[in-house]
């Protein structure tokens, strides 16, 4: 088993969007909470509580939109550290990098001086550290939580260490909760499980991480055979001197190492990227592939960037001169089941073709539609560029005011005003208690009244009051008219506006 120290730099997606840890904040995706300081925490704040139960908890919350590219950028200073005291030092996520601490520990008189090295080396940086040492990546990462800063998990006792963890470690909360349903409430009552009949009973993922319980690697060592070497390179003459060429090269040659491996019936658990500069250095960096796409391989390899660019300027120090991807622990790849209906993932085909176009027309030349949560119809559907993560799943409901079924046919980019008025002409008004001055009589778009034939509303929506510059109250109606179209009609502001139109 091999012996890994893992550097955890708590709650990274908080301390990215600049909230200080000493204050009550928390990182926010989709309306939930993503991560919290431990003052947050310390209020009764948890990850996965929606942003009005966590601020009702903690009053004084300062709740910021999680931003991924801040993440990855930000931690390769943190990454370049400790990647000062050993070499091959593998970004898992941002917030938590890796390494083999055999080595290393040899080298720096044993594993608890090594790891107390690199803690302190990235508390030196500028950001608190947990570090643990154990058998495999999952128990060392936990041994980082552990207790004042983390700890060293002897050798052959990750079982023993895992064994006292609830089952929410795993990140699988269907498996958890069916778990925990049977009478199984932590991770060592799970390892006792027979392996085969885990398999037979919960599948490929539930043996996956039943290994992770019993302290095993997370899938057998199944080595590739010696094989040709499957390492792309791209040269730059003169050297490229901004972030964007070498990033546009790194697309196009994740693009031809995900050739080689498919080709191969090959993946890899862990990429290499190598850039070499003008001036002789080499910087490189080993990063967590588990399926990335070729534009979240070209995202990894400008956050590798950021440390060596000026902050006023997007010019890399040098220039860049030449980039390799390296594929690193090769293993047979296991494939995927598609749908019985049809295709349910995209094509390579059809993202190469993507690839090209965002090419020509920039990173959000091509997006795709992601349905998320909301109250309005503009609002459940976001774009997403073709090869990034889409946001996290759906937010628990029950967005009180939000738009039921039918959903309409057209959502206006930009919504028209429009007057709505009552049988003598005046203005319809909502007052704050959420009552109708009149009932809709006449509605006018572009100078052309209609006679209202049905209406019902309103729906109020009174969001984000914590915050005054993103405050919003409205109304929403659904009316019809004499010349058969149907509306969403908002008001805000005293002003009316057609939020969506039905077929």
């Amino acid at each position: 088993m091999t012996r890994v120290l893992v550097a955890w730099c708590p709650d990274w997606p908080a301390t990215a969007v600049g909230i200080d840890a000493a204050t009550p904040g928390a990182a926010v995706v989709q309306g939930q909470v993503a991560a919290c300081t431990a003052a947050a925490r310390a209020a009764g704040v948890r990850r996965g509580q929606r942003l009005r139960d966590a601020q009702r908890r903690c009053p004084g919350l300062v709740g910021r939109d999680r931003d991924g590219d801040a993440e990855g950028r930000l931690f390769e200073p943190v990454a370049e550290a400790v990647a000062a005291l050993t070499p091959r030092v593998e970004v898992v996520r941002p917030g938590l990098c890796a390494l083999a601490a055999r080595g290393p520990a040899r080298f720096y008189g044993g594993e608890e001086a090594l790891r107390v090295l690199v803690q302190d080396t990235v508390v030196e940086a500028g950001h608190d550290c947990g570090t643990g040492v154990a058998d495999g990546l999952f128990a060392a990462e936990l041994a980082a939580r552990a207790g004042d800063g983390g700890g060293v998990v002897p050798a052959g006792g990750a079982a023993a260490f895992l064994a006292r963890y609830p089952l929410s470690v795993l990140d699988r909360p269907e498996l958890a909760d069916l778990l925990r349903r049977l009478g199984i409430k932590t991770l060592g009552d799970f390892a006792a499980l027979p392996s085969g009949h885990v398999a037979g009973r919960f599948g490929a993922d539930g043996a996956l991480a039943h290994r992770l319980a019993r302290g095993e690697e997370p899938r057998p060592l199944a080595p590739a055979r010696a094989a040709a070497d499957l390492s792309v390179r791209s040269g730059f003459e003169p050297p490229a001197e901004r972030a964007e060429q070498v990033v546009f090269a790194a697309k196009r040659l994740a693009g031809e190492l995900h050739e080689g491996l498919a080709a191969g019936g090959l993946a890899c658990v862990r990429l290499e990227a190598a850039v070499g500069f003008a001036d002789g250095r080499v910087l490189r960096r080993l990063w967590r592939h588990d399926g990335l796409s070729a534009l979240a391989v070209a995202e990894r390899v400008r956050w590798q960037l950021s440390a060596h660019q000026p902050a006023d300027a997007e010019a890399v120090w040098g220039g860049v001169t030449w980039l390799e991807l390296a594929p690193d622990q090769l293993v047979p790849d296991e494939g995927r089941q598609e749908g019985l209906w049809g295709r349910t993932s995209v094509t390579d085909r059809i993202a190469r073709a993507a690839d090209r176009i965002q090419a020509l027309l920039g990173h959000h030349g091509v997006t795709r539609p992601v349905l998320v949560g909301g109250r309005g119809p503009g609002e459940r559907v976001v774009r997403v560029p073709v090869g990034d993560l889409a946001p996290g799943g759906l937010p628990e409901g029950p967005w009180p005011g939000r738009i039921t079924g039918p959903a309409p046919a057209v959502v206006p980019p930009v919504p028209p005003d429009v007057e709505l008025a009552d049988a003598s002409g005046a203005a319809v008004v909502v007052s704050a208690r959420c009552e109708v001055s009149a009932p809709p009589a006449t509605l006018a778009f572009r100078g052309r009244p209609a006679a209202v034939t049905g209406w019902t509303g309103p729906w109020p929506a009174d969001e984000r009051w914590w915050d005054a510059d993103r405050a919003r109250r409205r109304a929403r109606f659904q009316v019809t008219t004499d010349d058969g179209a149907a509306y969403l009609l908002a008001v805000e502001g005293g002003r009316w506006h057609i939020e969506a139109v039905y077929d």
